[in-house]
């Protein structure tokens, strides 16, 4: 979801929008198995499993197995019952959340409109917010705990010698049309999510060096074994965010060669089937989406009422942050995530004014998330469809981006508390390397905190044979003057402060640093494609778990930003790197993992191939009246847990009483 495990996220917003360039699926089309990958056949012997490990890990929360679906007519409820066509009585989940009412709509905000209704493919923020609401996986990443919990698999246990993973599906599940729910859909979705013509986000975390890090056999309807085909440091982990595709209303379209085709937006929404709380209802492009309770799903409260509790939850298309912000203000929004520190100045600004009327929400700071912000140095080689000049001047910036210490003495330069200050109104970490201080277990907490040192920057600049002018302009060792453009994306204030800022600190040095704006999609083109820009501000939001960042760190990553398309690592400090991360993704000892991606992350904050900046809080904000709000920095921030949300009050239209706010 990722959610721990979901791709790393290169976020180009306007404002705080999140923009996901992911790879886009290949025009082939898809429709034929990977030799070995899938194994569709039985497990020997039954007597082979009943020999298995005890179970070293099954869900947190308290299973009820033998409990009648009330919605199931096909469910016998009698005990005693023989009958053989009688399905299995579903193996429920309980909730962790307190227990709520039922009724009521969520109005929630997108920024855009989903791109497609299609899991596999989803690569866009808006249509993942939408489908992990409506699709289950195997096994979770818990939001706050950040660990996995189980979800469609019920339980698991390891295999001897550590070869793979005993999968227990949970008995009498359905998708939300009704149709039983059995191994054959796992087997079928791992098969479309490793197909290279698909072209799924998620096959990268699938995939080690061309080849997949596991198969799965299967044992009986409920039962599965995933073997790992290498050592895979991830585990359990890896099934967290690949959704359980239904093979009965894909599968055709899948051998057919038109999966590419399927769960458009303009599909009929009765066709869109998932195991999640929730299911489509109806789609008004540029207006709004709306979601009803799955009649099917899985999971009751402590009281054993069955969840969602929410009658309806409805997606507005509200268009920019700035409308976002204004009707959430109104009451016309219940929740609000990932907003920018801007806009939660504005709301608390509200708060505090109100006086005698509180206004209708509480805000939640919740402290440094998994997104950093950072200046980006150009050193790929610029397009030969450019101008001679532009080529000379982009290949003399990309001489001094290319040296360690002209990288490093920028980043002694740059003033991060001052960015702190004055474009995140205090709301945000300075950082000196790729991960951030919200990701707890895997933050090198050894690093230096960063400390800005212009003396040292100069003496940097001078030992690379640069000097100064009698006027205080920097001069490179060919007497060139050192100036260069930082474009930056329009629409984003945040960002074009930030880049007012490096202005200022950039002259202490002597170097004459220029700002330009270019709309989105022109400033995507020059970043893969034409490389016509010497810098620019960008930002990242990590995973949970290193791998999901490896196509950025990776010297043949396809987000390796700074210097892309590498057939072999450039530098010798890449090649370490490289190896490193790559002994990291096949590292089982947790504790040797970790030494081994804290000497990357060193790695990375000596050689600044990108200029860290900050890391900024994640902020958000919800309706007083909701209950069950437990926000979480990661993925789907508010909204991870939207089947136990409810109003604590019958909600007609909700009122505007008092406000609260727990910023921490």
């Amino acid at each position: 979801m990722v959610l721990g495990l979901r791709p790393l996220a290169l976020t180009l917003a306007l404002g705080l929008l999140g923009v996901l360039l992911s790879p886009i699926p290949g025009k082939a089309l898809a429709g034929k198995a990977l030799a070995g990958e899938v194994l569709a056949e039985k497990a020997p012997p039954r007597q082979e499993a009943e020999r298995t490990a005890p179970a070293t890990k099954s869900s947190n929360l308290e299973a009820r197995a033998n409990k009648a679906d009330p919605a199931d007519p096909e469910v016998d409820a009698s005990a005693d019952s023989a009958a053989t066509t009688v399905r299995p009585r579903l193996e429920w989940d309980i909730s962790e959340g307190a227990s709520g009412r039922h009724g009521g709509e969520l109005v929630v905000g997108l920024r855009a409109e989903p791109r497609t209704f299609n899991p596999v493919l989803a690569a866009d923020q808006a249509s993942r917010t939408v489908l992990w609401r409506t699709m289950a996986d195997l096994i979770r990443i818990h939001p706050l705990r950040q660990e996995p919990v189980a979800a469609v698999a019920s339980r698991w246990e390891e295999l001897p010698d550590r070869r793979g993973l005993r999968l227990h599906l949970r008995r009498g599940l359905r998708f939300s049309d009704g149709h039983p729910l059995n191994a054959d859909d796992v087997l079928f979705s791992l098969q479309v999510y490793l197909d290279e013509s698909v072209g799924s986000p998620q096959r990268a975390l699938l995939v080690v060096e061309g080849k997949p890090v596991l198969r799965l056999q299967k044992v009986d309807q409920h039962t599965l074994d995933a073997l790992w085909t290498m050592p895979y440091a991830v585990g359990v982990k890896l099934f967290d965010s690949l959704a359980v595709l239904p093979e009965h209303r894909l599968g055709e379209a899948y051998r057919q060669g038109r999966f590419l085709e399927s769960w458009g937006t303009a599909t009929p929404v009765e066709e869109l089937v998932g195991l999640g709380p929730f299911r489509i209802s109806r789609y008004l492009p540029g207006e709004r989406l709306e979601l009803e309770p799955n009649p099917h799903y899985w999971k009751l409260d402590r009281r054993d009422q069955r969840l969602p509790y929410l009658r309806r939850l409805t997606f507005l298309f509200t268009g920019s942050e700035e409308a976002g912000r204004l009707r959430f203000a109104a009451g016309e929004l219940h929740l609000l995530d990932r907003i920018s520190a801007d806009s939660f100045t504005s709301l608390e600004n509200r708060q505090q004014s109100a006086g005698q009327s509180p206004r209708p929400y509480r805000l939640q700071d919740l402290g440094p998330g998994l997104a950093y912000s950072f200046l980006l140095l150009n050193q790929n080689a610029p397009s030969p469809q450019l101008s001679p000049a532009r080529r000379q001047e982009l290949e003399r910036s990309r001489r001094w981006f290319q040296q360690a210490k002209f990288r490093r003495a920028l980043s002694l330069t740059v003033d991060r508390e001052a960015i702190v200050r004055l474009a995140y109104d205090r709301r945000a970490t300075p950082i000196l390397g790729p991960v951030s201080p919200g990701n707890q277990h895997w933050f090198a907490d050894d690093l230096p905190a960063p400390q800005r040192d212009v003396d040292t920057a100069r003496k940097l600049l001078q030992e690379s044979r640069f000097q100064w002018r009698d006027d205080g302009q920097l001069i490179d060792p060919q007497g060139h003057e050192v100036r260069f453009t930082v474009v930056t994306n329009s629409g984003n204030a945040v960002r074009a402060r930030i880049a007012s800022l490096l202005q200022q600190d950039l002259l202490e040095l002597g170097i004459d640093l220029r700002t330009a704006i270019i709309d989105f999609a022109a400033l995507g083109q020059r970043l893969f494609d034409s490389f016509d820009y010497q810098a620019t501000i960008l930002a990242l939001t990590d995973g949970l778990d290193p791998n999901p960042g490896l196509n950025v760190w990776l010297s043949d990553g396809s987000h390796h930003l700074w210097r892309l398309h590498q057939e072999s690592p450039a530098t010798p400090w890449e090649a370490q790197l490289d190896s490193l991360l790559r002994q990291q993704m096949t590292e089982v000892r947790p504790e040797a993992r970790r030494e081994q991606y804290r000497k990357a992350q060193h790695i990375i904050a000596e050689q600044q191939p990108f200029i860290f900046l900050v890391s900024p809080n994640v902020l958000g904000g919800s309706h007083r009246d909701l209950g069950n709000v437990r926000p979480s920095i990661i993925d789907q921030g508010t909204l991870w847990n939207a089947e136990e949300l409810y109003w604590i009050r019958e909600q007609d239209s909700p009122s505007t009483p008092g406000v609260l706010s727990d910023s921490r």
